[in-house]
């Protein structure tokens, strides 16, 4: 494992360590944008943007923001949360991104690889997914479709994400990988599993307040590039309603 890829996992840990979360348990994603006061709205997006996310200092304190694209599937949205949590909480000098996750491009830009390690990392933690294999499978190229579907489930995970997983840490190759990327939903239902995590879903929830995160951000003129104006305007949300709303609460 090279240094950097060190770096993100032990990143990966503290995140977990300091939201009190062990080093196997799954992550409860909307449990956890709640508990760290990110302002979260799930909404129909093109099919190539993953999400976006920007941070503000605001009266002493960082807000955050994060936009995820309701019409991925349900486990691609979680992968979606955790890369986006690397360029909030871990990336330096970060102030806004639109993301495209899960594309682990080593020759794109650096910050979005690393996003996507990092949200490797978290979502399915090395300790946590070993203790889920069976001892006989625990060889190369020797783990089984009831495994992986029930590794996905329990840590609410893209088959995507986790045959990267599982690749990276030496456990399948290419071909196997292959072999496992198709005929994802109908498997799972022959071995009993509901079909949710692999529906898109979510759409319009919103978690936290938007308010004076918005406001402040426009203000601040974080929210100023073209990119960020065309998205609240995807959302229904008039800046110029926020600001006098805001001004006739003072």
């Amino acid at each position: 494992m090279s240094k950097r890829d060190q770096n993100l996992e032990y990143y990966a840990q503290k995140f977990r360590s300091d939201n009190a979360l062990s080093d196997n348990e799954p992550l409860k994603l909307k449990s956890l944008l709640q508990k760290n006061n990110i302002f979260t709205v799930y909404r129909p997006l093109s099919s190539g943007f993953s999400g976006m996310s920007f941070k503000i200092d605001f009266e002493g304190k960082c807000r955050r923001f994060m936009l995820i694209n309701c019409e991925h599937s349900i486990g691609k949205q979680h992968f979606t949360i955790c890369h986006e949590l690397y360029h909030l909480y871990f990336q330096s000098n970060f102030t806004s991104a639109i993301s495209c996750a899960g594309k682990f491009d080593k020759n794109g830009k650096p910050e979005e690889f690393n996003a996507d390690m990092f949200a490797s990392y978290l979502l399915l933690p090395r300790m946590g997914l070993w203790e889920m294999i069976p001892e006989k499978e625990k060889d190369k190229n020797k783990i089984t479709l009831p495994t992986l579907v029930s590794i996905e489930h329990y840590y609410a995970c893209s088959r995507s994400a986790l045959l990267h997983r599982l690749q990276a840490i030496d456990l399948i190759d290419e071909n196997l990988k292959q072999s496992y990327s198709v005929d994802i939903k109908s498997n799972a239902t022959k071995l009993g599993f509901n079909t949710d995590l692999y529906e898109k879903g979510n759409k319009d929830i919103v978690i936290g307040d938007y308010g004076t995160l918005a406001y402040k951000a426009w203000e601040k003129g974080i929210v100023s590039e073209s990119s960020y104006l065309s998205l609240l305007e995807d959302l229904g949300i008039n800046i110029s309603k926020i600001s006098e709303k805001d001004s006739g609460n003072e």
